[in-house]
């Protein structure tokens, strides 16, 4: 897992961000199978040389997602992640719904919004 993480310290984005990225996208790209066993938050945030509360940032942001599960005392696991990006398409649309629904905006101009959106 260490080879999938690196933190660029020069970078704007903070480390808590760049952690959670790069698990979440070596969990995207089978870089790590589901059911991977995740470094515990303290030997992570020993190979990376961060704080312990960055890293645990990192794992609560990435299980809010759907991306990894906590088993308790058994450790962070990797996740059916399949699901994570849809579950966050999910919960766009409904923001989004909500907004236009309180701009009083037409359901139909609602959906051309979108689909000129996705168009570019």
């Amino acid at each position: 897992m260490r080879d999938t993480i690196r933190i660029d310290p020069e970078s704007k984005v903070p480390p808590y961000e760049q952690i959670r990225a790069a698990v979440a996208n070596a969990a995207a790209k089978g870089e790590v199978p589901v059911g991977y066993k995740l470094p515990t938050v303290r030997a992570l945030a020993g190979q990376l040389s961060v704080a312990v509360n960055t890293v645990a940032r990192a794992y609560r942001e990435l299980e809010q997602a759907g991306v990894v599960e906590t088993r308790g005392r058994s450790g962070t696991f990797v996740a059916a992640g399949g699901d994570a990006q849809r579950a966050e398409a999910v919960k766009a649309a409904r923001a989004y719904a909500d907004a236009v629904s309180r701009l009083g905006i037409a359901r139909e101009e609602a959906l051309d919004i979108v689909a000129a959106a996705l168009l570019g």
